[in-house]
């Protein structure tokens, strides 16, 4: 039985991305968040699912740091891209960061539902329109590098990495987290070993890296 998480904010959108999938695939069960917290928390509960639609921009993702986070922590789950930022470099590094592929907020049901079918088949979809300019672009070894380094954190160390980002005090972080203050400081430790950085300042810069500018709403 195939198991979809669709992880987008803006209900109308979601509601049409469910029903393109119940009906592209038949027989799956469709799972839904509102945030990336609420998507990761979905992936924790259920190791059967096999397939997220991913929305750029949302509470908690901000750019490429929801699929970022994903892909580091649930490697094993293939992630559609779904975004109003359809211009190639975007997704050229949507791609770099692991994603399966990549839907369009302007897709038909069809397109979506034809997207949903190839990455389910392991294989790689991109709208039509944009597959040729895509692929005429080369791999970013930065974003590739920034990738790996990103997968090397557990997942308490990228919830940590995000609050450190937001100005939060290992206190501040350890209240939030509920765990010990020291614990904390260890997670830093090992975050600036792993990204390669040398301080706070630094390490927040990797997450400013995956930012895009908030793309036009789709209704």
């Amino acid at each position: 039985m195939t198991r979809l998480l669709i992880a987008d904010d803006h209900p109308l959108f979601r509601a049409a991305l469910h029903q393109a999938a119940a009906t592209s695939v038949a027989g799956c069960t469709v799972l839904e968040a509102a945030d990336l917290h609420g998507a990761l928390e979905a992936l924790r509960a259920d190791a059967d699912i096999d397939l997220v639609l991913l929305d750029l921009h949302m509470p908690g993702s901000q750019g490429l740091s929801g699929l970022a986070a994903l892909r580091g922590q649930h490697p094993g789950v293939a992630v559609l891209v779904v975004s109003a930022h359809d211009e190639p470099r975007v997704v050229r590094r949507a791609l770099d960061h692991g994603a399966a592929g990549f839907i369009p907020k302007s897709a038909s049901p069809a397109e979506i539902g034809e997207a949903i079918r190839c990455v389910l088949d392991c294989g790689t979809w991109l709208p039509p329109a944009l597959a040729e300019s895509v692929a005429a672009l080369p791999a970013d070894p930065a974003d590739s590098n920034l990738a790996a380094r990103l997968a090397s954190l557990t997942e308490q160390q990228y919830r940590v990495l995000v609050l450190l980002a937001d100005g939060l005090l290992n206190k501040q972080i350890a209240d939030r987290l509920a765990i010990q203050e020291r614990t904390v400081k260890a997670h830093v430790t090992a975050i600036f070993e792993k990204l390669g950085v040398r301080n706070r300042t630094q390490a927040s810069g990797v997450l400013k890296a995956l930012e895009l500018g908030e793309p036009a709403r789709v209704v």
